[in-house]
């Protein structure tokens, strides 16, 4: 099997939920149970997936029944050659009183980044409350301090930060992305590894909950019951997560490990993801990079 690296950038804020919440939020965020990050199962972009590759790419529905296996249950059953991991949270956008918004991770979440990936970067400690940002950031409200939501924070600049930055910013913007240098400078200033305590506390309390009503159409007031709040990862949030590559289970349509690799993407797709589409949440970047042998 190959393995390939995906990211998932959301343009607007992104819902895949749980279903009813029993906290404060009534429609909360689907989160890893034992780290309570945000992450996107890989279910919801399995089926996201199979309708657009069916439009964007044109394949036919025996390459797509291949890739993601049979959509009914008669006839012969098999694997689809495809396998998705869940979407995991890699970049946080933070409120910045300077830089207008800071792209932020910790050092947990570019330690298993870099143990999936095997990159040899350092990832620079952060000791107490000291937040790591490049040599050029433009986040710095005063000499070595931050202002990040409510909080103000220490900062260091650092080299291994700017290193860090670089690699993501190349990951996320290939040569093949209109005006990619622009962006990829944009996100290196804008780049903050916070300590793991102060980014678990974000990543509680700075997703975007949204309230939402629904309308007597007779009395134009507010139907009742019908109130309720929504939690969102915000846009220009990242997420990332490994794809397998298997060869074709599909014994009307055989196909090599090779083959199947060469109907997948190598631009960036539109896609929209997770529940609410027509008010318009979910709209996503979705771009497949960095082939591994597996």
């Amino acid at each position: 099997m190959q393995t390939k690296t995906f990211y998932l950038q959301s343009l607007t804020a992104l819902h895949v939920g749980t279903g009813q919440g029993v906290g404060v939020v009534d429609l909360p965020i689907a989160r890893s149970k034992a780290t309570n990050l945000p992450l996107v199962p890989g279910s919801s972009l399995k089926g996201v997936l199979r309708d657009e590759l069916a439009v964007q790419q044109s394949l036919d529905s025996k390459d797509i029944n291949t890739l993601f296996g049979p959509d009914t249950t008669t006839g012969d059953s098999f694997a689809g050659a495809l396998s998705f991991s869940d979407a995991n949270l890699l970049i946080l956008p933070l409120r910045s009183f300077a830089g207008t918004v800071a792209y932020a991770t910790c050092p947990f979440i570019l330690k298993r980044y870099a143990r999936d990936f095997k990159h040899s970067l350092n990832v620079p400690a952060t000791e107490g409350d000291l937040a790591i940002i490049t040599t050029n950031s433009k986040l710095e409200v005063a000499t070595e301090s931050l202002a990040l939501e409510d909080l103000d924070i220490s900062s260091e600049r650092s080299n291994d930060a700017t290193d860090w930055a670089e690699l993501l910013a190349s990951e996320l913007y290939p040569d093949s992305v209109l005006k990619a240098q622009d962006w990829r400078s944009e996100f290196i200033k804008r780049f903050v590894i916070l300590p793991d305590n102060i980014f678990s506390f974000l990543v509680d309390t700075a997703t975007e909950i949204r309230t939402r009503i629904r309308i007597n159409r007779e009395t134009r007031i507010v139907k009742d019951g019908a109130l309720w709040t929504e939690e969102n990862l915000p846009a220009e949030s990242v997420l990332w997560g490994v794809l397998g590559v298997n060869r074709s289970f599909n014994k009307e349509n055989q196909k090599s490990e090779e083959e199947m690799m060469a109907l997948l993407p190598t631009e960036e797709m539109m896609i929209q993801v997770g529940g609410k589409h027509t008010v318009g949440r979910g709209m996503c970047r979705f771009l497949i990079t960095q082939t591994q042998e597996g």
